[in-house]
């Protein structure tokens, strides 16, 4: 009678365990987001700076704006809040957002230099206004340093370089629209080289998460920086207060 008992109990606890849902793995979804983030700001860092008699005006990237850097950015950002990283969840999308932004605007369809086109050039009135979308963007980058530095040190050299570039990018603006083109060109040859740096470290973010997905027998040093600042919610010893 108990062997029975001790069977059906057994019985019992198989069929519970088969019901039960099987954890779910989830895939990192960061170096996806990179991957599109490099395989379009690489690129496009060159053109700032004029390498090899290219255009920094980055037309010829535009495909890459909307397929790499915004879609790619904005599914690897969407991926991350199923994670429940926030952080993650609101760069990569904001980013994303960023280069869909600028694709648009490059894009003759969105119509959004046709209101400043004078006799087929476009009018200075574009590049001053055009100008605080780069400068605010740069402000957002800024936040997220803030952040980063409990991070590590590869995204504080990235979120970093990212608010140099993005004011020098607004300036080279304004000084297109004062007819300053010299001037601009520098600031624009800058903005590309802040862009670049921007670039090199997410290539080694994104190599550093791809070697852990393989299991590779060892880690890319990041900097680790989660000691430095003291976490502002310390987990509570609950047997104490009993």
């Amino acid at each position: 009678m108990g062997y029975d008992s001790d069977s059906e109990k057994l019985a019992t606890l198989i069929a519970q365990a088969q019901l039960q849902p099987r954890k779910k793995n989830w895939g990192n979804p960061a170096p996806l987001a990179l991957a599109g983030l490099v395989l379009t700001l690489t690129p496009l860092s060159c053109q700032l700076m004029g390498w090899r008699g290219s255009d920094p005006n980055g037309f010829a990237n535009n495909g890459a704006h909307f397929f790499c850097g915004g879609l790619l950015l904005f599914l690897g950002g969407l991926l991350e809040f199923f994670l429940a990283h926030t952080f993650g969840f609101v760069v990569y999308c904001a980013y994303g957002g960023f280069f869909l932004a600028l694709g648009a605007t490059l894009t003759p369809g969105f119509g959004a230099e046709t209101p400043y086109m004078k006799s087929g050039v476009l009018g200075a009135e574009f590049y001053a206004s055009f100008g605080f979308f780069y400068l605010f963007v740069g402000l957002l980058s800024f936040v997220f340093l803030i952040c980063s530095l409990r991070t590590n040190l590869c995204l504080v050299i990235l979120f970093l370089a990212y608010t140099i570039a993005f004011p020098l990018l607004a300036a080279a603006e304004w000084a297109h629209a004062e007819g300053r083109m010299a001037l601009s060109h520098r600031l624009t040859t800058g903005g590309g080289a802040a862009c670049f740096v921007v670039s090199m470290c997410s290539w080694w973010a994104m190599l550093g998460g791809l070697l852990q997905s393989v299991d590779w027998p060892f880690d890319l040093p990041m900097g680790d920086l989660s000691h430095i600042i003291p976490a502002g919610r310390r987990e509570v010893d609950v047997e104490k207060l009993e």
